[in-house]
Order: structure tokens, then sequence, then C-alpha cells
């Protein structure tokens, strides 16, 4: 009998951000070429040692200029690539208007009815998914 160890899985955070009127946000990758143009919800990876609720608020400050708070976590996680799973929080706006600082080009709100009228990168529809009850 060998002993195995279980290889470090990155965590990737991303927030179902939500305004007033109930619409969630959508980023539109610019980076990396292979993601470039298709939708997904804003986050990125925990750091070693961080919390991923601490995690997720840095990376909405970084990517989209604004304070959020995480409210819920969404029940599941979604494999990305090898060694990278994605969790998903129910987030509120608390501060600022969201821009697109990094990695995107442009945000869009969208109403429950709208949630499939962009093109989602395959990894986050899953999560999505979950979020609408499809």
């Amino acid at each position: 009998m060998t002993d195995q160890i279980e290889p470090a899985v990155v965590v990737v955070v991303a927030a179902a951000l939500y305004d007033t009127d109930g619409r969630v946000l959508a980023a539109r990758r610019s980076a990396p070429p292979e993601l470039a143009g298709r939708w997904e919800l804003p986050g990125g990876k925990v750091e070693p040692g961080e919390v991923p609720e601490r995690a997720l608020v840095r990376e909405l400050r970084e990517e989209l200029g604004v304070g959020a708070s995480p409210v819920s976590r969404v029940p599941g996680e979604w494999p990305l690539k090898p060694g990278y799973v994605l969790r998903v929080w129910r987030c509120s706006l608390d501060s600022g208007v969201p821009a697109p600082l990094q990695d995107h080009d442009e945000l869009r709100w969208l109403a429950p009815a709208d949630i499939w009228s962009v093109n989602w990168l395959d990894q986050d529809v899953p999560a999505v998914k979950s979020l609408t009850g499809d």
C-alpha cells in the first residue's frame, strides 16, 4: 500500500452579484485569448491562506472597482480545468458602479428572462443553471 497525497485544488470564487432590481451581473472576458468574448460570473482565484469569501470581495474590488458582500453560497462546486473548481456566492453590491477593470471588456446586468442572452463560458453554465433553477 502506498500513501498518495491528494493534489491541491485551486478554488476559483465567483459572484452572482445582484442589483436592487434582481438582475445579475455578467462579465465578458477579454483574456486569455481562448476565453475572450465569452461571458462569466466575475471573480477569481483564492490565494494561499485566503478565506474564499474574502477572496471574492478582493476580486470584485480589483476586477470591477466595487464593494460587495457575500450573502449566501450557491450549493455545489463545478470543475474547471484540471485541478481547479468553481464555487459561487450570491452577493450584494454595497458601493460603486461596476466597471470592467481587469480581464473583461464589457459588463451587463441581466434580468432573469435575459440570463441566457449571452454566450456563457461552458464552465459557468452549470453554476448559472443553479442560480436560475434550470
